[in-house]
């Protein structure tokens, strides 16, 4: 029997470590730098250390901002560098944007003042605020995280090769399957998809989606969950070598995984993406931007009003973000700086 992996514990563990330590260094009014160095766990399970640098004006606002994003292999990275440019072009702000594990590791660093914003998911968001859903949030909510806006459908990608012979959401039994860096928002979703799908044996793998792609390329994996507005970046480049299939969620399926939690919503990767002949439907959640309690509401009111109204100067999911639909799918209450700009 293959060997399936406690996955619980694991998100348990990453949980705990991207929430402990609420209280962060936070820069004076002075017009000084301070730089501080925290310890993190990286993508591949080792400390790692980030040092966190920020300027302050002279009125006490920081001019320097942190921005936590996703893996560089995803939608979330190459977004957010967007997001800086016309955050820069618009605003007194500089962002540094880092690659990260993603959704559950993003809500630590806001919690813990190491990022000023990150991109997440809005079902996430909700785990975390409530202190309910994912074992890491468990009975410890993230009570200082505030949203933004929600941004477009994060689909998710069942991805495998067509000579893997998984057809069907059923195949993926007995399957070695790629579930996402560990921590990460795509784990918990890959996770709650595959119990509500009936697959039990399983042998895990979890990396970000560069690294499951060259191990579907390699054979390590049969199958991998990648959770990102399509076009993926890593499968885009996947199916410029191989014959990518995306394994459908759809019928009796689609109905169980959205029975199973209140955030899915019905999705379909169209075709011609990733080469493929025919649509491949599916469920998605929604991205978002979130922030901490802590940022000034002037702060905060400036950065989404640079994004929101310059959004015809960005090239990713430009069908999808707007100022008219940003609060569609929110999940948390809003910061009050966000409120100010929506109304």
């Amino acid at each position: 029997m293959v060997r399936k992996l406690d996955r619980r514990e694991f998100i348990a563990a990453t949980g705990a470590i991207g929430i402990t330590g609420l209280a962060g260094c936070t820069g004076g009014g002075d017009g000084d730098e301070e730089t501080t160095t925290t310890a993190d766990e990286g993508m591949d399970g080792e400390e790692t250390e980030t040092e966190t640098t920020t300027e302050t004006g002279g009125d006490g606002t920081e001019s320097r901002l942190s921005w936590h994003a996703g893996g560089t292999g995803g939608t979330y990275f190459p977004l957010s560098n967007e997001f800086k440019s016309v955050v820069e072009a618009n605003t007194d702000f500089t962002l540094q944007v880092q690659s990260t594990g993603a959704s559950v590791e993003n809500v630590g660093s806001l919690a813990r003042g190491n990022a000023d914003f990150a991109l997440i998911q809005n079902d996430v968001a909700f785990f975390a605020k409530n202190g309910t859903g994912i074992d890491a949030f468990d009975g410890n909510p993230v009570e200082n995280l505030s949203g933004v806006a929600t941004l477009y459908p994060e689909t998710i990608h069942i991805v495998t090769l067509a000579d893997t012979g998984i057809e069907q959401p059923s195949d993926l039994e007995g399957a070695t399957i790629n579930t996402g860096d560990l921590g990460s928002g795509t784990q918990v979703n890959a996770t709650q998809i595959l119990e509500a799908l009936g697959i039990e044996d399983f042998t895990e793998q979890n990396t970000g989606f560069s690294q499951a792609s060259d191990q579907l390329k390699n054979g390590d994996i049969d199958a991998a969950f990648v959770v990102g507005g399509w076009p993926v970046g890593a499968i885009e480049e996947l199916a410029a070598t191989e014959d990518v299939h995306i394994v459908p969620v759809e019928g009796d399926n689609r109905q169980a995984v959205k029975d199973a939690a209140p955030f899915y919503a019905d999705d379909e990767i169209p075709s011609g993406t990733y080469g493929l002949e025919n649509p491949a439907p599916t469920v998605s959640v929604q991205a978002m931007i979130a922030t901490n309690a802590e940022q000034p509401e002037a702060t905060v009111e400036a950065v989404t009003e640079a994004i929101f109204e310059n959004v015809d100067d960005l090239t990713i999911k430009t069908d999808f973000i707007s100022k008219e639909t940003a609060q569609d799918g929110m999940s948390i209450d809003l910061h009050p700086g966000a409120q100010a700009y929506f109304g």
